[in-house]
């Protein structure tokens, strides 16, 4: 083979990989998959429908992998099998992948500020995550980080946040956690961030996403209304930065669910899609109390799809509760 020829097959194929990566941020996001709590030693049957989907991303939610360990040894060779799993990687290989971090994942249960190997975690979890080795986000404090996908009029902004690397101390009493009044869970750092994130944001859409729940507050196990100065904060901050139709994303609890919160100063009603259990699901759970919640609660194997119409005048955004076969077990229509 002749240079001019192989230097025009490598061209050929440079002008593809840049399209294709072109096309991933450019055009508009008409549908997302997401879910969260996934046991890589566990049979994992919903990636066959997850592909079958087509979405154009998917958000990992937390307990990515159950990793509850101090030996990072143990952690990466527990990334190595969910990447190496051979229906998962039918997912990497289509779609793009990003994602944040619940306990299970960052390295013990229920852990916060306090967790030692903290920083060694995040940088597993970045190899997992396929993070480029320059990425401002492995040298920062903190896993949280923001995606804009689409173009302008047609925009959606993914901002993850990290609920675990700065969370102060949650203890329990009778098995039932104590609520800490004066707790902080994102730290200042990550605050001003995220302030700053959507006070400059041109973005039609605006997707938050972290491990644990932020809306429901009835319920004895991890969640923001733990902390309800922290909570009450994010909502003001919501408020105070003028956002667009904000929609929160949660893991964690092993269920799936819609809940609707209505905050002063945000002109349309912020609702939460919590989407959790991969491999695992609460099927004990036939209804707790969440007096914010839209529809039924769902306690089968699951994860979330979010469909975006963008030709509808308001923006029509359907979201999904997916299951086994790809049965839709919850829908709920958002007009923006």
């Amino acid at each position: 083979m002749n240079h001019l020829k192989l230097f025009l097959i490598v061209f050929s194929l440079a002008a593809c990989s840049s399209n294709k990566q072109s096309k991933t941020t450019q055009e508009p996001l008409t549908r997302i998959a997401f879910g969260s709590c996934n046991r890589q030693d566990k049979p994992q049957p919903m990636w066959e429908y997850i592909v079958q989907s087509k979405p154009q991303l998917w958000i990992w939610l937390g307990d990515n992998i159950y990793g509850d360990s101090d030996t990072m040894q143990v952690l990466k060779r527990k990334y190595d099998a969910q990447q190496n799993n051979p229906e998962y990687r039918k997912l990497t290989a289509a779609v793009p992948v990003i994602g944040i971090w619940d306990d299970h994942d960052f390295g013990q249960n229920d852990a916060g500020v306090e967790y030692a190997h903290k920083k060694e975690s995040q940088q597993l979890m970045l190899d997992f995550l396929g993070e480029p080795a320059g990425s401002a986000r492995r040298k920062q404090e903190g896993a949280y980080t923001s995606y804009t996908y689409g173009p302008v009029g047609k925009q959606v902004k993914v901002i993850l946040l990290d609920s675990r690397y700065f969370r102060d101390a949650l203890q329990k009493q009778d098995k039932t956690y104590v609520i800490n009044e004066t707790g902080d869970i994102l730290g200042e750092d990550q605050w001003k961030w995220l302030e700053n994130e959507l006070r400059n944001s041109k973005a039609d859409i605006h997707l938050i996403g972290n491990g644990i729940q932020v809306i429901p507050d009835e319920h004895i196990y991890e969640k923001w209304a733990n902390f309800p100065k922290a909570r009450k904060r994010l909502f003001d901050v919501l408020a105070s930065t003028g956002a667009q139709h904000v929609m929160l994303l949660s893991g964690d609890r092993h269920i799936a669910e819609i809940s609707k919160y209505t905050q002063p100063g945000v002109s349309a009603p912020i609702y939460e899609v919590t989407a959790s259990g991969l491999t695992h699901s609460s099927t004990n759970n036939t209804g707790e109390p969440n007096q914010y919640r839209v529809g039924n609660l769902v306690n089968v194997l699951n994860f979330g799809v979010l469909e975006i119409d963008w030709n509808q005048k308001p923006i029509q955004v359907d979201i999904l509760i997916k299951g086994l076969n790809n049965e839709v077990l919850l829908k709920e229509t958002v007009k923006y």
